[in-house]
């Protein structure tokens, strides 16, 4: 027998106050249509005053919680991916601990950026297989409208916030594709590209910071980079593009989303897409599309599932689940 990782909950929370294209009209030389024709993005969900990465993080878990019908203390740990946490130190996985009222196991962050979500994944299966978790939370959670520059078109109308959370549950296969939960992983990066995308900010300069982004250089790199790693992902399960039901990619944009489906051959009927109503929600973003991508009605119990994300780094990766 096997020890699986198996999704047995999902949630997500997303901030009330929703930002359209047509707000930025008044302070930056941008319209709906230039957004969407280069983005796929409609809106997006802005943190409020008082909501920070934990605050939304800890919804999004109890959710997850709720979802599978456990307490917090009946879970082992706690694995947060963001680049937005809420201070320096504590990480925000120990304050989400602390929100849910989990008086035991252990929580810490996950920071990849964009593939955050990924990594969480690959390093909550890791903990259930060599058994030093029974349960896991997995979280994504950003709040990346407090590192814009509202003055840079090119980023600011890009990105969102919010947060998603799977809880992992140990349950035994049989060691094959068939199995339900995390079939394999795989992760990369290459700290060569680090300027394609940053944050001009932190402990080294006293300042929190801006994103900064080469759009066409990431671009460049990301169709190729996915579609190499989900291939990679998928031989290792034993299993092939015409066995997936569903891509749930890293939503950052359109045709992003789409180059990546052409190039794994799979139609975008096979995609969930969630970009065009959250932006780019960096780590939040793959477990979001999951959880609303299940209350749509596409995801469904033994669903052969895809996950890819890339971000600064540049790090990336994929991971191929059973639903």
């Amino acid at each position: 027998m096997t020890t699986r990782a198996v999704v047995v909950g999902c949630g997500h929370y997303l901030p009330t106050r929703v930002v359209e294209n047509a707000e930025f009209e008044a302070t930056l030389d941008t319209d709906d249509q230039w957004i969407r024709s280069r983005s796929g993005i409609e809106r997006r969900h802005f943190a409020s005053e008082g909501e920070t990465t934990s605050t939304m993080a800890t919804a999004a878990a109890k959710a997850a919680l709720e979802d599978a019908g456990l307490q917090p203390d009946d879970v082992d740990a706690i694995v947060l991916a963001t680049s937005t946490a809420d201070f320096t130190f504590p990480s925000a996985a120990t304050m989400v601990q602390d929100q849910l009222g989990m008086t035991q196991g252990y929580a810490f962050d996950v920071q990849a950026v964009c593939a955050g979500f990924v990594f969480a994944l690959s390093n909550a299966n890791a903990l259930i297989a060599s058994g030093q978790a029974k349960r896991v939370l997995v979280i994504g959670s950003e709040t990346f409208s407090k590192i814009m520059d509202w003055t840079d078109r090119s980023t600011c109308v890009l990105f969102g916030d919010g947060a998603g959370a799977l809880l992992l549950e140990a349950q035994d296969g049989n060691g094959d594709a068939s199995d339900r939960g995390i079939l394999a992983t795989d992760l990369n990066s290459d700290g060569r590209h680090r300027e394609l995308l940053y944050v001009d900010g932190g402990v080294s300069t006293g300042t929190t910071g801006y994103l900064r982004m080469q759009g066409n250089q990431v671009f460049r790199h990301a169709v190729a980079k996915l579609a190499a790693t989900a291939t990679t992902a998928m031989e290792r399960a034993g299993v092939t593009a015409s066995d997936v039901d569903w891509i749930v990619p890293h939503q950052a944009n359109i045709r992003i989303i789409q180059g990546t489906a052409k190039k794994l051959d799979l139609p975008m009927e096979n995609v969930v897409v969630t970009v065009q109503d959250h932006g780019n929600t960096s780590a939040a973003s793959i477990p979001l599309a999951l959880s609303v991508g299940r209350a749509r009605g596409q995801i469904k119990p033994n669903d052969l599932i895809v996950t890819e994300a890339i971000g600064g780094g540049l790090a990336w990766g994929a991971v191929v689940l059973r639903w």
